[in-house]
């Protein structure tokens, strides 16, 4: 009987997740949020309870890409696949480019059930000890290559002096300030939080949906842009060289960002990236899928590795709320829900493809786009009250900076990075009684 449930709610939580999952903007953290909300009302079973969550997040992390290139409406772990997708997108091969990233989703669902699986409770323990001591330096080193890493843009046409000066600066001053007041932001959330108690445990919500999820939704209320025909016939080209290095690329970036707190799928696909020198749009895509699926499930699967049980990412942290997964049962039960939805959302995501697009060319960015910013608000509005409204407001006059200077919005991740890195290196505390007293 226990295995009915475990199915049933595989199933349910499956098509639920990567149905939602095209709703640009909707994070499937919101959602298990109101699931969490949920149980205080009603008791379900570990056996209910876990695998829908489990699958949720995998149904999510397969499906996202859809709204990520068809709607440029990504969250922060996917923020990379945007312009190569809207190349696609504007050559009329926008589902080329979902069913690319796809593949690599589908390429790291086999690495964490045939790889990670049988090895994770018997080599990650030792890993995490050997590392553990190391991890606060190994933050810093991710910011500041990401911060080095934005290279002025500009400039070359300007008048010389400090005309070309101010112009090669604009993009690359934004995302320094944008980083910085993100960090600032996430001091005030982690050290001096106005978000209610009740809602605590999404106390980040609304600054992650203002950072990422309404700039671009905003945008695309906005401006005027016209989606060209696409073709909806399945002709992806495959070729084995970039799907291999694409595969080996996104693996060690969503393996880093997994392992390590603070470090989405998003930079850590980005710093595989660099390490592997990726120029071809396919292997990119190929490589943004594998980052955010392992990102998102093998994160989750932490949780549940007997000997480990390391919180990474929103959906550990939401299922620890309300239970601990804690035996050897539990970590199987995980695993055959991350296989039971990985299959349902594989089949799911040709027609949910076909679908959006049908929608978009049927009612326009605008109409879509605003359906999701309601959506959002609302959600927003419900877990956490006014004081999260306010709370997104601020966040979204940030996010909007990379937005309108071009910049990269990877640097909103400052809300995580800074706070974590300070209170890591056992200054953070001092940092937050220093900003208070500005």
């Amino acid at each position: 009987m226990d295995a009915v449930y475990v199915v049933a709610a595989a199933l349910l939580g499956a098509c639920i997740g990567s149905t939602l999952a095209c709703v640009p903007g909707l994070h499937v953290y919101n959602l298990l949020a109101l699931v969490i909300l949920a149980t205080q009302h009603i008791t379900l079973p570990a056996q209910v309870l876990v695998p829908f969550i489990t699958a949720m997040v995998v149904g999510y992390a397969m499906l996202n890409t859809i709204p990520s290139i068809l709607l440029a409406a990504p969250d922060e772990s996917a923020m990379f696949t945007v312009l190569p997708g809207q190349k696609y997108l504007r050559r009329g091969r926008g589902m080329e480019g979902v069913m690319l990233t796809t593949a690599g989703g589908v390429v790291g669902l086999v690495l964490i059930l045939v790889v990670l699986a049988p090895l994770a409770h018997r080599v990650l323990p030792f890993v995490y000890i050997v590392f553990r001591p190391h991890m606060h330096w190994i933050i810093w080193t991710v910011i500041c290559f990401m911060l080095m890493s934005e290279w002025p843009k500009g400039g070359r046409l300007e008048r010389p002096g400090w005309p070309r000066f101010l112009a090669a600066w604009q993009g690359t001053g934004a995302g320094l300030l944008t980083f910085l007041l993100a960090g600032f932001l996430g001091f005030i959330l982690f050290y001096r939080s106005p978000i209610p108690v009740k809602a605590s445990f999404q106390n980040l919500m609304p600054a992650f949906v203002g950072l990422f999820t309404v700039p671009w939704l905003l945008l695309n209320v906005v401006s005027r842009m016209t989606v060209p025909k696409q073709h909806t016939e399945l002709r992806a080209k495959f070729d084995v060289q970039s799907v291999v290095r694409g595969a080996v690329a996104g693996s060690l970036g969503g393996g880093f960002s997994a392992f390590f707190p603070g470090i989405t799928g998003g930079v850590g696909g980005f710093l595989a990236g660099h390490a592997t020198a990726l120029r071809d749009d396919r292997a990119f895509l190929v490589s943004q899928g594998t980052s955010k699926l392992i990102y998102y499930v093998g994160g989750f699967l932490l949780l549940a590795v007997p000997g480990l049980r390391l919180t990474r990412g929103g959906g550990a942290r939401l299922l620890r709320l309300v239970y601990l997964p804690e035996t050897y049962s539990d970590y199987f039960m995980v695993l055959a829900a991350i296989g039971i939805a990985g299959a349902v959302s594989c089949a799911l995501i040709v027609p949910l493809a076909r679908g959006t697009i049908r929608l978009i060319e049927r009612h326009g960015y605008r109409p879509v786009s605003c359906a999701a910013l309601a959506t959002v608000i609302t959600i927003v509005f419900v877990v956490t009250g006014w004081i999260g409204l306010f709370v997104m407001c601020v966040a979204t006059g940030i996010g909007l900076m990379p937005v309108l200077f071009g910049s990269r919005r990877m640097n909103c991740l400052g809300i995580i990075l800074l706070p974590l890195a300070c209170n890591m290196s056992g200054c953070g505390e001092a940092v937050a009684n220093a900003l208070r007293l500005l």
